[in-house]
C-alpha cells in the first residue's frame, strides 16, 4: 500500500493530539472495564447470606410471598425470578437497570432476607466510573467524546503505522529491541494497536448503545426502521379477557416451568384487570433462544409467544455487541474482554511513555506538518460522514479547527 507522506504527517499530529487528550480517560476506561467483569465473583460471597436459605420444612406458596414482597418493598414488585434450587430466596423485582430493586424472601419462614439494590456498593460505583466518570449526564458526554475519538484514532493509526516500504514478518508481531526505549515502545503501541483494532471497534460498538448522543440516534433509526422490539414484546394491544379471581403466581410458576426456557426465567405480573402475565428468559450465551410469552391472567392461557427472530435486526445487533463487550457470552467472551482491557492499557502506557521519551523539555512535541499540505477531499468526506456518526467528535473537531486557525492568524502576526 502506498502512502501519501504529507498526509501522513498530518494524520499523526491529529492521531497524536486526539491520542494526547484522551489517553488519561482510556486509562480508566480499560482499569475500570477490567475490574467491572470481576463483579460477580466480587458479589456473590457478599450477598450470599440474602441469597441463600437453609431447606427447613415445606415451602409456602408463591402467591404468599409475593403478598410479602407487596407489603415489605417501597415500590410494589412487577416481576419474581423464577428460582431454580431448594436453597434459594425468591427475588422479586421492582424497576429496571439501575432503578432495579429487589427483596428477597425466604420460601420457608416468609421472611424478608435482604434488600438489594442495582446502584448500591462497590461495583456500582466502578461501572459509574467507567461510563461516566462519577460526573452523571456530562461525564458520559466526556466517555462518549472519548469513544468516539477512539475510533479515529483507530483508523488513522492504522494508517500511520502500515510500512510505507514494506516490512519483514517480524515486523508485525515483534518490538524492535536493539534500537532503544523509545523505539520499543513506540512499536508495542503499534503492533498491539493493528492486532486489536478490530475487537476495540467491536467493544467500542457494544459500549455506544450506552450514551447519550449515538446510543440515541440509534434508537432513533431503530424507531423510524422498525428494526427495535415489536410492540407485542412489552405486551402492548395484548389484553386479558375474563373477570373473577386470577391464577395463583404458583399456577403461573409451573406452567412457565414447563416451557423449559433456558437461563434466567422472569414471570412479569399483570398491570390491572386487563393486563396479562408475561414469561421472558435472558441467556446471554444464545441470545437467539430468548423469548417472551404472554399469559391470560384469568386462565393461565397462552395469548401470544414472541420469539427472538421477530426482533428487529437492529436491536438483535445491538445486543449481541451490548453482550459482548460484557463479556456474557461463557468463558471465552470474559477471557476474551480481560485481554482486551489489559491490551488496551498497555498499548496505551506504551504510547505515552514513548510521548515522555520523544518530548523534548519545553515543548509538546506536537508532530510538524508541511505547510503546502491541503487535505484531499477524500479525507473532508471521511470527516464528515465520522462527525455525522459521532456528533461530539464532530463538535471537538470543529473547536480544534478553530483553535487551529487562531494558532495559525496569530503566528503570522
Amino acid at each position: 500500500m502506498s502512502k501519501n507522506e504529507k498526509l501522513n504527517k498530518w494524520l499523526w499530529k491529529w492521531h497524536f493530539i486526539g491520542g494526547l487528550v484522551s489517553l488519561p480517560f482510556i486509562l480508566i476506561i480499560s482499569i475500570t472495564g477490567v475490574i467491572y467483569l470481576f463483579k460477580t465473583d466480587y458479589e456473590a460471597p457478599r450477598q450470599q447470606h440474602i441469597k441463600q436459605i437453609v431447606v427447613e420444612g415445606d415451602p409456602i406458596s408463591l402467591q404468599e410471598q409475593w403478598a410479602v414482597a407487596n407489603d415489605n418493598m417501597p415500590k410494589k414488585p412487577n416481576a419474581m425470578v423464577v428460582s431454580n434450587h431448594a436453597n434459594e430466596a425468591t427475588q422479586f423485582v421492582s424497576g429496571r437497570f439501575s432503578h432495579k430493586n429487589s427483596l428477597y424472601v425466604n420460601p420457608y419462614t416468609g421472611s424478608v432476607t435482604g434488600h438489594i439494590a442495582a446502584s448500591d456498593g462497590v461495583m456500582h460505583k466502578v461501572r459509574k466510573l467507567h461510563g461516566e466518570l462519577l460526573m452523571g449526564k456530562f461525564g458520559t458526554k466526556i466517555v462518549e467524546l472519548i469513544a468516539s475519538w477512539m475510533v479515529v484514532l483507530i483508523l488513522t493509526g492504522l494508517y500511520i503505522w502500515w510500512p510505507a516500504r514494506g516490512w519483514r514478518l517480524k515486523g508485525f508481531f515483534v518490538p524492535r529491541a536493539k534500537e532503544g526505549k523509545r523505539v520499543f515502545f513506540r512499536d508495542l503501541h503499534a503492533i498491539s494497536g493493528f492486532w486489536m483494532s478490530i475487537l476495540l471497534l467491536m467493544v467500542l460498538g457494544g459500549g455506544f448503545p450506552w450514551t447519550d448522543v449515538v446510543g440515541e440516534n440509534f434508537k432513533w433509526v431503530q424507531k423510524v426502521t422498525n428494526t427495535g422490539y415489536p410492540a407485542t414484546w412489552q405486551g402492548r394491544g395484548i389484553t386479558s379477557e375474563g373477570e373473577g379471581a386470577t391464577i395463583t403466581l404458583d399456577e403461573m410458576v409451573a406452567i412457565a416451568k414447563k416451557e423449559n426456557l433456558p437461563g434466567e426465567v422472569t414471570v412479569s405480573f399483570p398491570k390491572g384487570p386487563e393486563g396479562v402475565f408475561s414469561v421472558s428468559n435472558t441467556n446471554p450465551v444464545d441470545l437467539g433462544s430468548q423469548k417472551k410469552i404472554h399469559f391470560n391472567q384469568y386462565t393461565g392461557e397462552r395469548l401470544l409467544e414472541v420469539p427472538w427472530e421477530e426482533v428487529g435486526s437492529l436491536m438483535r445487533g445491538r445486543m449481541w455487541l451490548m453482550a459482548f463487550h460484557q463479556g456474557e457470552f461463557g468463558k471465552w467472551n470474559w477471557f476474551l474482554m480481560l485481554f482486551v482491557g489489559i491490551a488496551l492499557f498497555v498499548m496505551s502506557s506504551s504510547a505515552l511513555i514513548s510521548y515522555i521519551l520523544r518530548k523534548k523539555r519545553g515543548h509538546w512535541g506536537t508532530p510538524k506538518v508541511p505547510k503546502q499540505f491541503k487535505v484531499g477531499y477524500a479525507i473532508v468526506i471521511a470527516l464528515v460522514l465520522l462527525s455525522v456518526l459521532f456528533p461530539l467528535f464532530g463538535a471537538s473537531l470543529l473547536l480544534l479547527l478553530g483553535w487551529e486557525l487562531v494558532r495559525k492568524k496569530k503566528a503570522i502576526r
